[in-house]
């Protein structure tokens, strides 16, 4: 990466121990730069905070309306949630809607990060499924689109009509061709492109409520979705779902692997993108916490905030050793 910029700090008493490098940008409601800080144009993964991108065509599609897909259902299809019985018994009903089961998913299996799951998985001695995936929502609406539109089982073939038109999508949202693409967590496309054009994407989100073209459309309904259910697009104790709930469904925020994060403001028309160069969550939860109270969305002393940005750090006996804290530049 190049030409980083510091986003978050580890203080220890009075020393500055350690910094979290990366770049952020914040574009308004036409995609254009408000804030930037790092390389704007710095080529990166945006991992799992993409799902609503590829959540359009869904939408777009007929699929979603034909398929009877609720909000609910389209805030599972953005999340990356953690296996609690909230998320897996909602994709399972999802699943049995369509006909379809398990095996027809292509995410593989995970264990669930949410204890009482992983915790009653341990006990039955049980292994995990497909639905425990983090990702499973995003595949359930990926078997909904590609049930709607007839194509074939293996949907997450780049290939794919599903993910060509995931492509699609992603390129007019970020009004860039994309430079290629890795393969996800859950075995998908991930596309690449700037970090610019992921803050545009989030821009257009922020700004689609005022727009009645279908594409803007399904944007602002995704957006609408994930503010309504913050609980389903991550979970109990999870930065996404707190921090959208202090927020009182103000915004839609989303987190992405290796320390990726976006941001939807609808009222003030704004996108952010960030990204941590280590690839350290605690990096990019405290820099988009800054970022949110910068914008005036989020109050500094909400509790969820406080864990997040300027939280204590304390050893194994208890005692305060220091704070992690946002870079003086993303607050002045």
């Amino acid at each position: 990466m190049t030409a980083t910029f510091p986003l978050a700090e580890i203080w220890r008493g009075e020393f500055l121990e350690s910094v979290h490098l990366g770049h952020a940008v914040i574009c308004d409601g036409a995609g254009e730069i408000v804030d930037a800080w790092g390389n704007p144009e710095e080529i990166v993964l945006p991992r799992s905070s993409s799902k609503m991108l590829q959540g359009i065509p869904l939408i777009t599609s007929g699929a979603a309306d034909a398929a009877g897909l609720s909000t609910e259902h389209l805030a599972l299809a953005c999340a990356s949630h953690q296996g609690a019985a909230i998320h897996t018994d909602r994709v399972s009903a999802w699943l049995d809607d369509l006909g379809l089961g398990e095996s027809d998913m292509r995410c593989g299996p995970q264990m669930p990060d949410d204890l009482p799951a992983k915790t009653d998985l341990i006990k039955t001695d049980k292994s995990p499924c497909q639905i425990h995936n983090n990702c499973s929502g995003k595949h359930a609406g990926f078997l909904t689109l590609s049930k709607h539109l007839g194509a074939g089982p293996e949907y997450i073939a780049p290939e794919h009509a599903v993910q060509k038109a995931c492509l699609d999508a992603f390129e007019q949202a970020t009004q860039l061709t994309s430079p290629g693409f890795g393969i996800d967590g859950c075995s998908a496309p991930n596309h690449a492109s700037s970090l610019h054009g992921i803050a545009r994407a989030m821009g257009f989100f922020s700004s689609a409520h005022t727009r009645s073209d279908t594409f803007s459309t399904a944007a602002a309904r995704l957006t609408e979705a994930m503010a309504l259910h913050p609980e389903l697009v991550a979970g109990e104790t999870r930065a996404c779902t707190e921090l959208m709930r202090a927020m009182g469904g103000r915004t839609a925020i989303k987190t992405g692997a290796e320390a990726f994060y976006v941001a939807i403001l609808p009222e003030q028309q704004l996108g952010i993108a960030l990204k941590v160069a280590d690839g350290t969550t605690r990096g990019a939860e405290c820099a988009i916490a800054a970022l949110l109270v910068r914008a005036g969305v989020l109050d500094a002393n909400h509790p969820a905030t406080l864990k997040r940005m300027n939280a204590p750090i304390t050893n194994w006996r208890g005692t305060l050793t220091g704070y992690i804290r946002p870079a003086a530049s993303l607050v002045a």
